[in-house]
């Protein structure tokens, strides 16, 4: 089944995709955007009369939120450990976020650029309880373009 036109991407097919490494069992992304400054000055028209303008200033870095499930995943881990040791070098490394249709097909790409991981959160131990485990990361990268 492919997408006819006007129908809207949905949710549960993505992937996320480490210089060129499909990540595994992943849960969920959030939180991904990129934001840039506003710059709103004020001049006068030739008739003398107030005029607002804005215009685009510097783009910001941005973040996401990858949940996927705790496994031993050696690529993964090992990426988390140079970002969490400040190994920039080999840290920083092309990202992206796609989503794919009914097919898996990828229909459009986040692409995050210079990204690496600022923090790690895993979910909660509990004796006598029956859950997988999970673990949080943030990925913080410099630069998103949409495709």
């Amino acid at each position: 089944m492919s997408l006819q036109p006007g129908d809207a991407l949905t949710s549960h097919n993505f992937g996320l995709q480490i210089d060129g490494v499909m990540v595994e069992y992943l849960q969920e992304v959030s939180g991904l955007s990129q934001e840039q400054d506003v710059i709103e000055y004020q001049q006068v028209s030739a008739q003398g009369k107030p005029v607002t303008k804005k215009m685009p200033g510097v783009k910001k870095a941005g973040d996401c939120t990858v949940v996927r499930g705790m496994t031993q995943s050696k690529a993964f881990d090992e990426w988390i450990t140079q970002s969490v040791a400040g190994q920039m070098a080999t840290a920083r490394k092309n990202a992206s976020i796609i989503v794919m249709d009914y097919q898996n097909n990828p229909v459009k790409r986040y692409n995050m650029r210079n990204a690496w991981c600022s923090k790690i959160e895993a979910s909660t131990v509990k004796a006598g309880e029956a859950a997988a485990l999970t673990e949080t990361v943030t990925i913080t990268f410099e630069e998103l373009v949409i495709q």
